[in-house]
């Protein structure tokens, strides 16, 4: 890496024309390096995290990319974070394709996974998808109208490593989607109002797979925003719409708890 300077570094990461991403903390990076390590340009680490990504650093050799020791102070300039547990590496940035009808074939073969319809913070992002990656969930949608729940930084380091387990893409209207997908999979509206219950999950989903005329249904469960929750024209075009009953202190739920109970209710069916 001689001549190869931290400040060229972050100017790169302030221009767009390079399409990366930084990925930081120590399970995201390893889940990178284990599944997609092609994907990683360069590594920043602290010392003591050099026996722990010998491999990749070997593999970014071979590609003839740097990697360099760092101190915490560089590690924090490099991803804008003071959560980095030692360890940064600079991404290919994702590139989330538009849903399509394949998309939903191949889900409505026994697949489960998550619509998010405006969830607007990429925490609750990151949260999600550690559960859909913990609970065998295998695709995740999200809006293009949502600027706030992307794949950014933090949704990497908040899904500890959950990222390189699922399968994203975009759709524009939420609604006119759900309309297209639950001809052929189970879509189940996450609703405070709604008269079903989770309990109820495992009965709404064997009526509706009889009536799809299949024993392995496809199955995605729609969340909302935490504040205004799934808007009507959202609701209209669920298979069904089901509640988390509470003692009523607060009103909800945090979205990625509600999206976790509903997620470990299919993965228990």
């Amino acid at each position: 890496m001689t001549g190869w300077r931290l400040s060229v570094i972050l100017g790169l990461m302030r221009n767009r024309l390079t399409d990366e991403l930084a990925v930081c903390g120590f399970n995201a990076v390893a889940a990178v390096a284990e599944y997609h390590p092609e994907k990683i340009n360069r590594l920043f680490f602290r010392e003591e995290r050099l026996k722990q990504f010998t491999k990749v650093c070997k593999n970014l050799a071979e590609r003839k990319r740097p990697y360099k020791v760092c101190e915490d102070e560089e590690l924090e300039r490099i991803c804008k974070s003071s959560h980095h547990q030692g360890i940064v590496a600079m991404i290919e940035e994702p590139e989330i394709l538009g849903a399509v009808p394949e998309d939903i074939e191949e889900w409505a073969q026994g697949k489960i996974g998550l619509i998010l319809h405006s969830v607007g913070n990429d925490h609750n992002l990151g949260a999600m998808v550690r559960s859909a990656a913990f609970f065998d969930a295998s695709f995740v949608v999200i809006s293009e109208a949502d600027t706030e729940a992307q794949l950014t930084t933090s949704a990497y380091r908040v899904a500890e490593g959950g990222m390189e387990h699922v399968a994203f893409r975009r759709v524009r209207n939420t609604a006119g989607f759900l309309k297209a997908l639950s001809r052929q999979v189970i879509t189940i509206g996450a609703e405070i109002r709604a008269r079903w219950r989770i309990r109820d999950l495992g009965a709404i989903v064997r009526e509706r797979a009889a009536i799809l005329k299949t024993e392995k249904p496809g199955i995605a469960v729609v969340v909302g925003n935490e504040e205004t929750g799934l808007p009507k024209e959202v609701q209209e075009h669920c298979s069904a719409l089901i509640r988390i009953p509470g003692t009523g202190k607060i009103e909800s739920l945090n979205v990625a708890q509600a999206a976790t109970l509903f997620l470990h209710e299919l993965y228990e069916l």
